[in-house]
Protein backbone atom coordinates (compact mmCIF):
# COMPACT_ATOMS: atom_id res chain seq x y z
CA UNK A 1 0.00 0.00 0.00
CA UNK A 2 1.21 3.46 -0.88
CA UNK A 3 -0.11 6.48 0.98
CA UNK A 4 0.02 9.96 -0.55
CA UNK A 5 -0.29 13.36 1.07
CA UNK A 6 0.84 16.92 0.49
CA UNK A 7 0.03 20.46 1.41
CA UNK A 8 -1.28 23.09 -1.01
CA UNK A 9 2.21 23.50 -2.47
CA UNK A 10 2.38 19.88 -3.56
CA UNK A 11 -1.26 19.40 -4.51
CA UNK A 12 -0.81 19.34 -8.30
CA UNK A 13 2.11 16.92 -8.13
CA UNK A 14 0.19 14.67 -5.73
CA UNK A 15 -2.85 14.63 -8.03
CA UNK A 16 -0.70 13.55 -10.97
CA UNK A 17 1.01 10.86 -8.91
CA UNK A 18 -2.39 9.58 -7.73
CA UNK A 19 -3.59 9.48 -11.33
CA UNK A 20 -0.51 7.49 -12.36
CA UNK A 21 -1.05 4.99 -9.52
CA UNK A 22 -4.73 4.62 -10.40
CA UNK A 23 -4.00 4.06 -14.10
CA UNK A 24 -1.27 1.56 -13.19
CA UNK A 25 -3.53 -0.39 -10.85
CA UNK A 26 -1.20 0.22 -7.90
CA UNK A 27 -2.95 0.10 -4.53
CA UNK A 28 -2.82 3.51 -2.89
CA UNK A 29 -4.73 5.92 -0.70
CA UNK A 30 -4.73 9.67 -1.16
CA UNK A 31 -4.91 11.34 2.26
CA UNK A 32 -5.35 14.87 1.01
CA UNK A 33 -5.62 17.64 0.51
CA UNK A 34 -8.24 17.42 -2.22
CA UNK A 35 -8.72 21.12 -2.87
CA UNK A 36 -6.37 24.08 -2.88
CA UNK A 37 -6.22 25.87 0.47
CA UNK A 38 -3.26 28.24 0.80
CA UNK A 39 -3.67 28.21 4.58
CA UNK A 40 -3.35 24.45 5.10
CA UNK A 41 -0.38 23.12 7.08
CA UNK A 42 1.90 20.26 5.99
CA UNK A 43 2.26 18.77 9.53
CA UNK A 44 -1.47 17.92 9.55
CA UNK A 45 -1.23 15.87 6.36
CA UNK A 46 2.14 14.40 7.32
CA UNK A 47 0.77 13.17 10.65
CA UNK A 48 -2.21 11.57 8.89
CA UNK A 49 0.09 9.72 6.47
CA UNK A 50 2.52 8.56 9.17
CA UNK A 51 -0.34 7.24 11.31
CA UNK A 52 -1.68 5.21 8.37
CA UNK A 53 1.77 3.84 7.58
CA UNK A 54 2.42 2.78 11.15
CA UNK A 55 -0.93 0.95 11.14
CA UNK A 56 -0.16 -0.75 7.80
CA UNK A 57 2.92 -3.02 7.80
CA UNK A 58 5.19 -2.84 4.75
CA UNK A 59 3.47 0.27 3.42
CA UNK A 60 5.24 3.18 1.79
CA UNK A 61 4.42 6.85 1.55
CA UNK A 62 4.97 9.92 -0.56
CA UNK A 63 4.82 13.42 0.93
CA UNK A 64 5.05 16.57 -1.14
CA UNK A 65 5.44 20.23 -0.19
CA UNK A 66 7.11 23.19 -1.85
CA UNK A 67 10.71 22.40 -0.87
CA UNK A 68 10.18 18.94 0.66
CA UNK A 69 12.05 19.81 3.84
CA UNK A 70 9.10 20.47 6.14
CA UNK A 71 7.36 17.17 5.42
CA UNK A 72 10.66 15.32 5.80
CA UNK A 73 11.32 16.81 9.22
CA UNK A 74 7.73 16.23 10.37
CA UNK A 75 7.70 12.59 9.23
CA UNK A 76 11.09 11.69 10.70
CA UNK A 77 9.95 12.62 14.22
CA UNK A 78 8.27 9.19 14.31
CA UNK A 79 9.91 5.89 15.23
CA UNK A 80 9.84 3.50 12.30
CA UNK A 81 9.73 6.25 9.69
CA UNK A 82 12.65 6.84 7.35
CA UNK A 83 11.69 9.74 5.09
CA UNK A 84 14.14 10.93 2.48
CA UNK A 85 13.96 14.01 0.29
CA UNK A 86 14.94 13.27 -3.30
CA UNK A 87 15.13 15.54 -6.33
CA UNK A 88 16.45 13.14 -8.98
CA UNK A 89 16.45 9.44 -9.88
CA UNK A 90 20.00 8.74 -8.72
CA UNK A 91 19.36 10.22 -5.30
CA UNK A 92 16.02 8.41 -4.93
CA UNK A 93 17.63 5.05 -5.76
CA UNK A 94 20.40 5.70 -3.24
CA UNK A 95 17.90 6.55 -0.50
CA UNK A 96 16.19 3.17 -0.97
CA UNK A 97 19.31 1.09 -1.59
CA UNK A 98 21.42 2.48 1.26
CA UNK A 99 18.91 3.84 3.80
CA UNK A 100 15.77 1.77 3.18
CA UNK A 101 13.57 4.87 3.10
CA UNK A 102 9.89 4.12 3.46
CA UNK A 103 8.70 7.64 2.62
CA UNK A 104 9.75 9.58 -0.44
CA UNK A 105 9.48 13.33 -0.01
CA UNK A 106 9.42 15.54 -3.05
CA UNK A 107 10.05 19.29 -3.55
CA UNK A 108 7.22 20.46 -5.82
CA UNK A 109 8.91 23.81 -6.50
CA UNK A 110 12.13 22.15 -7.69
CA UNK A 111 10.98 19.19 -9.80
CA UNK A 112 8.55 19.20 -12.67
CA UNK A 113 5.62 16.79 -12.46
CA UNK A 114 7.09 14.40 -15.05
CA UNK A 115 10.37 14.40 -13.09
CA UNK A 116 8.48 13.63 -9.88
CA UNK A 117 6.89 10.61 -11.57
CA UNK A 118 10.26 9.35 -12.76
CA UNK A 119 11.79 9.86 -9.31
CA UNK A 120 8.87 7.98 -7.73
CA UNK A 121 9.12 5.04 -10.16
CA UNK A 122 12.85 4.72 -9.53
CA UNK A 123 12.35 4.92 -5.77
CA UNK A 124 9.64 2.26 -5.83
CA UNK A 125 11.67 -0.09 -8.00
CA UNK A 126 14.90 0.10 -6.02
CA UNK A 127 15.22 -2.49 -3.25
CA UNK A 128 17.16 -2.10 -0.02
CA UNK A 129 20.63 -3.56 -0.53
CA UNK A 130 20.67 -5.47 2.78
CA UNK A 131 24.40 -4.77 2.90
CA UNK A 132 25.75 -5.36 6.40
CA UNK A 133 27.11 -1.83 6.69
CA UNK A 134 23.71 -0.35 5.88
CA UNK A 135 21.85 -2.68 8.25
CA UNK A 136 24.36 -1.83 11.01
CA UNK A 137 23.91 1.91 10.49
CA UNK A 138 20.13 1.69 10.40
CA UNK A 139 20.11 -0.37 13.61
CA UNK A 140 21.88 2.52 15.34
CA UNK A 141 19.13 4.99 14.48
CA UNK A 142 16.04 2.81 14.71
Amino acid sequence: MIFLASDHGGLDTKKELARYLEESGIQHEDLGPFTFDPDDDYPDFTDKLVKKMLETPDSKGVLICRNGVGVTIAANRNKGIRAGLSWNETHAASSRRDDDTNILTLPADYVKIHEALTIFKTWMNTPFSNAERHKRRLAKIL
